[in-house]
């Protein structure tokens, strides 16, 4: 389940006037939108705001019927972010620089930034400004209840101030809105975070960073305003709504977290013989091993207590991989396997990257083959493991090539051996170095991994991949 776009869902819904009935009896928006321009009028006529020059007279639908964007409900009207709402973006650059900025005492007054908005804190920040510089820009001095709205980067966030904050301005990164009627607030927010936001990407200017649209856009989107009635009642049946989401987006979250860890437990008891039962008829592990290499060393553990059934056995890493193979590629272009090659997430080989020979690294790279597993040596923690898809790949030497001898390992097997948590965690504690910190091949060589007879192997692989499909399959159903 997508639960952006169910959120995205349910307030187009809203918006529309399709998630909660309409009441005959309702005052009409009209209504309340004659109260706000009411007010708004008042407040030019005192001088506390200045007439827009592109103010429009809105009272009606009527007036939009042209040019609206889709149509509202009965009682419902069009109106436009001016009509409902004081502006004011931050001083422009030059007015506010950090050389103006002083320490906080009895005379300064606080600069809201925009993680103040971002974070939902007005405590947030350290930056203040003298009595004098404050008087200077006390055009952009907040109030009570002012909203406040990120206008660069993360773009629209938006925070309403307490009633008694820090006396302060806006800066440069930040918009202020001053609903002339706060009735009217939380429904106007929801339009400004989840509609507007969208409105806002498309009209804003620039590529990498994008920014609030200029005045002269933004002040002319828009909004769909409900009779107030119904604003209180799409208000409630959204958050009643978002919270089942969010129910539901926690309990994905929880259930995710326990594929991976039904994942793990999987392989933890494949690797210690207690996923499938054994064949006393099986050839033992030991005998595999020795038919190949007489004098391979046959150790009991890696030091600790657990032990495995009597026909596997511990070996050497040297005894159940071929040994890797360096070579210069010979071709024009090559493919060529390195850390970003790797989905660490998934294990997978997400991309064979094919380049030069003139541009190969100067060191011996490592020969691979399908079905090989390489092993990240650089910071295995991470887990940039992955079982080779492609024929003759050559690998960065950050790897050690996992390549199974086929009389002695299944590659199957040996990929969900190298991914499991007993070797990828015990390999960790031989970790050196600071910024990189990485094994090397003596390690995985030395190191001693169970090995079940081969015929146990292809069961092992049977039973997991059947049960890795389901887990899979509940996987991909999450992600939808």
């Amino acid at each position: 389940m997508d639960t952006k776009k169910l959120r995205q869902k349910i307030l187009d819904l809203a918006i529309h006037g399709k998630l909660v009935p309409q009441d005959p009896n309702d005052e009409p928006a009209s209504v309340l939108l004659e109260r706000i321009r009411a007010e708004k009028e008042r407040l030019i006529s005192e001088g506390k705001i200045k007439r827009s020059r592109k103010t429009l007279n809105t009272t009606d639908t009527h007036h939009y019927e042209q040019d609206v964007p889709f149509e509202v409900p009965q009682g419902w009207v069009w109106c436009k972010l001016d009509d409902l709402a004081f502006y004011k973006k931050g001083p422009f650059g030059s007015s506010l620089t950090k050389s103006m900025f002083v320490l906080k005492g009895d005379n300064t007054y606080k600069v809201y930034e925009q993680k103040n908005a971002i974070q939902k804190n007005e405590k947030l920040g350290t930056y203040y400004i003298s009595k004098e510089k404050y008087q200077e820009l006390i055009a952009f001095a907040i109030q009570p209840f002012d909203i406040i709205v990120s206008c660069a980067g993360t773009i629209g966030e938006t925070f309403v101030l307490p009633q008694e904050p820090m006396e302060g301005i806006i800066n440069q990164a930040l918009m202020l809105v001053r609903l002339y009627n706060r009735d009217i607030e939380k429904f106007y927010l929801l339009y400004f975070d989840y509609i507007l936001k969208e409105e806002a990407y498309k009209e804003s200017k620039g590529t990498a960073i994008k920014n609030i649209p200029p005045f002269d856009v933004l002040k002319n989107f828009y909004i769909p305003l409900p009779p107030f009635s119904e604003q209180q009642r799409i208000v409630a049946e959204i958050e009643r709504w978002f919270a089942l989401i969010d129910t539901i987006k926690q309990g994905k979250v929880e259930l995710q977290t326990a594929i991976k860890q039904t994942k793990s437990k999987i392989l933890d008891l494949a690797i210690h013989g207690k996923l499938v039962p054994q064949d006393p008829n099986d050839e033992p592990a030991i005998e595999l091993v020795r038919r190949i290499n007489p004098k391979a060393q046959i150790t009991c553990d890696n030091g600790h207590s657990r032990k495995l059934p009597q026909s596997w056995t511990w070996v050497k890493g040297k005894n159940i991989f071929a040994p890797m193979k360096s070579t210069k590629p010979t071709n024009e272009k090559f493919q060529y396997i390195d850390i970003d090659s790797i989905d660490n997430k998934r294990q997978i080989i997400s991309e064979v990257k094919t380049i030069k020979t003139v541009n190969a690294p100067s060191r011996a790279n490592r020969y691979t083959q399908k079905n090989d597993v390489v092993f990240s040596m650089v910071r295995p923690y991470l887990r940039n493991i992955a079982k080779v898809t492609n024929d003759n790949c050559i690998a960065s030497t950050g790897f050690y090539v996992c390549s199974s001898i086929p009389q002695i390992l299944h590659p199957d097997y040996c990929y969900y051996l190298m991914i499991s948590d007993n070797v990828v965690n015990g390999l960790n504690q031989f970790m050196k170095g600071d910024n990189s910190p990485s094994i090397n091949k003596g390690h995985i060589d030395e190191w001693l991994f169970p090995l079940p007879p081969l015929a146990e192997q292809q069961r092992i692989v049977q039973k997991i991949e059947k049960m890795f499909f389901i887990l899979d399959d509940i996987q991909n159903a999450l992600e939808v």
